[in-house]
């Protein structure tokens, strides 16, 4: 029960860290509320991915081999993302932002592709390579569908030597359908909730 119940906590918190991303690179909403507040935003939402990584990673110990690596992958882009929306708001010359924000945005969205991948083949291994009845499938490639996005956001939001980002409706639109992505699969992962007998009897009640 005690791991359940952390599931569903890890689950919600990639919703919400999900949500702030989505929320922040809404089409238009950027640029109504201003550069920063989205990159505030995005910097919150990352320390919420991070925690719930770090209690998927702590779960997948006792998976097998690829989803605990699938989990500490996922977890070392986590932190990437940290550094570089934590840098996106502080960082306002070309050479910090192209050491701080950009490089470890593009590293961590490579860490997501290769995690994103381990996760795919360790669920095929667990349940065929196409099972679309299954909820942990369906979740793991649309998960896998958010890493790639956020890898084309990340070749987006290159910086140039001029400071100017390569492409800035790439970099914000890939963020923004890889967050919706991470939503669902979070929301698909959420263990489905047991009825009220069914608890008792997995505590060990008298029913």
């Amino acid at each position: 029960m005690m791991a359940m119940a952390t599931v569903v906590r890890q689950c919600w918190l990639f919703v919400v860290g999900s949500a702030c991303f989505a929320i922040a690179t809404l089409p238009g909403l950027p640029a109504l509320m201003g550069a920063g507040v989205a990159n505030v935003l995005t910097f919150i939402g990352s320390w919420f991915f991070s925690t719930a990584a770090w209690m998927q990673l702590v779960l997948s110990v006792r998976d097998r081999r690829l989803a605990w690596l699938s989990a500490a992958t996922q977890f070392a882009g986590t932190l990437l993302f940290n550094i570089s929306t934590g840098a996106s708001v502080w960082a306002h010359a070309v050479r910090a932002e192209r050491r701080l924000v950009w490089t470890p945005d593009a590293t961590g969205s490579l860490a997501f592709l290769i995690s994103g991948a381990l996760a795919v083949v360790a669920v095929t291994v667990s349940v065929g390579i196409v099972e679309f009845r299954s909820r942990d499938w369906t979740a793991v490639w649309i998960n896998m569908l958010g890493c790639i996005a956020f890898g084309i956001s990340a070749v987006g939001a290159f910086i140039r030597k001029t400071g100017v980002t390569e492409d800035e409706v790439l970099a914000n639109l890939g963020t923004f359908v890889g967050a919706l992505c991470f939503l669902a699969g979070a929301l698909l992962s959420l263990p489905p909730r047991i009825p009220p007998e069914g608890a008792d009897r997995l505590r060990g009640g008298s029913n």
